[in-house]
C-alpha cells in the first residue's frame, strides 16, 4: 500500500494563460491537491522546477518560448529532475508532435477539456510512479524480483522511464539495448524472462526485432512486450502479427503493464 497521498503532492502548473489556469487550479484542488507552483512557460518553469523540485509537473504543448517536449527534454537532461513525473493537458492530437514527449516518458496525457475522472487517474498513476507500492514476500512478488528483463529502445530517457517503473513493480535485474539488433546481441549473451522493446528504432525496429526472435530457436519462447507511441493502424496490426505478447500504448499506466507481466509470465 502506498503511504503518499493526494494531498502530500507538490504541482507545478506550467500555463500561459490565466484562464486555463485557474480551471486547473481548481480541478486539481477539487481532487485533493493543495501544494501548487506556477509558471508560464518553458524558462520560467524550468527555473521553479530546479528551486523547488516539484513531484510533479503540467503543462499544455505550447508556450511563447518553447514546447512541453522542450521543458520535458530540459528536465531529464538535469539528473535531480530526470525522473520528475509529467502530465500533458493538451488538444494537439498529431503523432509527429506528440510523439517525443510520449518517448520522453511522461504520466499522462488529458485532452482539452478533460473529464474529472481522468485527472483523478492521473493523478494517480503519478503516485504510482513517484512511491512504489510495499512488495510482500508473496509468491508472486518472488517471482517478479526473480526475473529478468531487457529493455529496447533508442531513447535513453524512454529507458531511464520503464526502467522506473519495472523498479516500481519490484523487477531489479534490468539490462538496455539501443536497437534490435542490439537486443538480439545483449540476448546472446544473457536470455531473459521477458523482453519490452519499442516500435520505431534505427537499424532494427521492433517489427523487425520480434520477428527475429519468433524465428529463432533459442529465443521464440521469450515473452514480448511492445511499448510504442505510433498510432498508424496498419503498422500496429502488422506488430500484431508479429508474435508480440501485449501491446501498449505510451503513456501507459504501471498497474496495466503489472498486470500484462504477470499474465506473460504465466
Amino acid at each position: 500500500m502506498q503511504s503518499l497521498s493526494l494531498s502530500e503532492l507538490t504541482i507545478l502548473l506550467v500555463e500561459p494563460s490565466h484562464t486555463q489556469r485557474n480551471i486547473i487550479h481548481r480541478k486539481l484542488h477539487e481532487a485533493g491537491i493543495d501544494q501548487f507552483l506556477f509558471a508560464e512557460n518553458c524558462t520560467s518553469a524550468y527555473d521553479v522546477a530546479v528551486s523547488k523540485f516539484p513531484d510533479l509537473v503540467i503543462s499544455p504543448m505550447y508556450f511563447d518560448d518553447g514546447t512541453a517536449t522542450d521543458l520535458i527534454e530540459a528536465l531529464r537532461n538535469n539528473t535531480l529532475l530526470e525522473s520528475t513525473a509529467y502530465m500533458l493537458i493538451s488538444s494537439e492530437d498529431k503523432f509527429h508532435s506528440l510523439d517525443a514527449i510520449k518517448q520522453a516518458g511522461i504520466v499522462a496525457i488529458l485532452p482539452k477539456p478533460f473529464q474529472f475522472s481522468d485527472l483523478v487517474n492521473a493523478l494517480n498513476a503519478t503516485l504510482s510512479y513517484i512511491e512504489p507500492e510495499d512488495h510482500d514476500n508473496s509468491e508472486i512478488e518472488q517471482s517478479l524480483r526473480e526475473i529478468s528483463v531487457l529493455v529496447v529502445d533508442d531513447s535513453k530517457t524512454a529507458q531511464n522511464h520503464i526502467s522506473k517503473v519495472l523498479q516500481n513493480i519490484g523487477i531489479v535485474d534490468i539490462r538496455r539495448a539501443n536497437n534490435g539488433k542490439q537486443g538480439l546481441e545483449e540476448l546472446s549473451e544473457r536470455a531473459a524472462d521477458l523482453v519490452i522493446s519499442d516500435y520505431n528504432m534505427p537499424v532494427m525496429n521492433g517489427a523487425a526485432f520480434v520477428e527475429a526472435l519468433r524465428h529463432s530457436e533459442e529465443f521464440k519462447h521469450i515473452p514480448v512486450m511492445m511499448v510504442t507511441s505510433e498510432d498508424n493502424t496498419a503498422k500496429l496490426n502488422g506488430v500484431r502479427q508479429s508474435g508480440v505478447s501485449a501491446l501498449v500504448d505510451k503513456p501507459f499506466d504501471i498497474t496495466d503493464v503489472r498486470r500484462m507481466i504477470m499474465g506473460m509470465l504465466r
